[in-house]
Parts: structure tokens; C-alpha cells; sequence
């Protein structure tokens, strides 16, 4: 089992920033990945951003550029770093966590709201 708390999120203004942060226990050393992803209301659940155990990133085009994804093994904790935040960024964000198991299997976080302000 692999536990997921999210923290940072909230009110900002567009063009603000905001860094969330996604703190991992349990069982971590099956964790292969670590995704952030984002549903507005009505809306899909959508990728936003990666990171792979050894530091490979990726992320979404809407947010390339304006979005950082890390990891700190030593907290086991992965952030969010958010900037040059828009209206549309407005959505609760998840933090997942993708084992290395075959097949892989997700773990998911609370999630917790982003709301941009225009």
C-alpha cells in the first residue's frame, strides 16, 4: 500500500504562482513513477506532468514552460511548482503514484484545488 497526501493548493491570481506538494508512505519502494494530474468540473481527468525514478520528466503542452515537476527522494515528497498561473489552470489537482509492477498498478492522492482567479 502506498499512501498519498496533497497540500498547496488554493486561491491565486492569473499570472501567480503556486507550488503543491505530494508526500508519499508506505509501501515506496514499488513506486516506479510519479504523476501529477487535474479535473476541471465536468471534465476529464488529464495528465499534467511526470517524473520517473531515475529524474526523466514530461508534461502536458498546455503547461510546458510554465511548470515543474520534482521529486525529493530523501522526503519522498514530489512538487508542483506552478507559475504564470491562467484561469483555466483552475481545477483539482492528483498526485498518483505508478508502480513497477507488471502490470503497473496507480495509487491516488485526495487531490486538492487550484482555483485561478482572472
Amino acid at each position: 500500500q502506498v499512501q498519498l497526501v496533497e497540500s498547496g493548493g488554493g486561491l491565486v491570481q492569473a499570472g501567480g504562482s503556486l507550488r503543491l506538494s505530494c508526500a508519499a508512505s508506505g509501501s515506496i519502494f514499488s513506486i516506479n513513477a510519479m504523476h501529477w494530474y487535474r479535473q476541471a468540473p465536468g471534465k476529464q481527468r488529464d495528465l499534467v506532468a511526470s517524473v520517473t525514478s531515475d529524474g526523466s520528466t514530461n508534461y502536458a503542452d498546455s503547461v510546458k514552460g510554465r511548470f515543474t515537476i520534482s521529486r525529493d527522494n530523501a522526503k519522498n515528497t514530489v512538487y508542483l511548482q506552478m507559475n504564470s498561473l491562467k484561469p483555466e489552470d483552475t481545477a483539482v489537482y492528483y498526485c498518483s503514484a505508478e508502480t513497477a509492477w507488471d502490470p503497473p498498478y496507480d495509487y491516488w492522492g485526495q487531490g486538492t484545488q487550484v482555483t485561478v482567479s482572472s
